[in-house]
């Protein structure tokens, strides 16, 4: 079974770091596009961040040139480095690529952002 482990949330300060890990098993995630999404509460899930598997990258306007999506191949990990963090970054962050016609989500993992 297809399975997604996000980690590396966390609580933060403003202006801070976070590293977010999305690794997979029984899929090759360089070979998938793979999608960083994230809900704050009361409202709705929106796209941050993507990378296909050729490489190319996009982002949500209100991350760019913050946060930076990438991928360990040996790993089968995708990364989602977000600097300079802002209390509206705060959300559940989830992960998801699709893969014979299915989509597959991780469990997401908590981002908090203080001020």
């Amino acid at each position: 079974q297809v399975q997604l482990v996000e980690s590396g949330g966390g609580l933060v300060q403003v202006g801070g770091s976070l590293r977010l890990s999305c690794t997979a098993s029984r899929i090759i995630l360089s070979t998938n596009a793979v999608t960083w999404y994230r809900q704050a509460p009361g409202k709705e899930r929106e796209l941050v961040a993507l990378i296909l598997s050729g490489g190319v990258r996009n982002y949500a306007d209100s991350v760019k040139g913050r946060f930076a999506i990438s991928r360990d191949n040996e790993k089968n990990t995708v990364f989602l480095q977000m600097n300079s963090l802002k209390p509206e970054d705060t959300a559940i962050y989830y992960c998801k690529t699709s893969y014979r016609n299915r989509e597959y989500w991780g469990q997401g993992t908590q981002v908090t952002v203080s001020s």
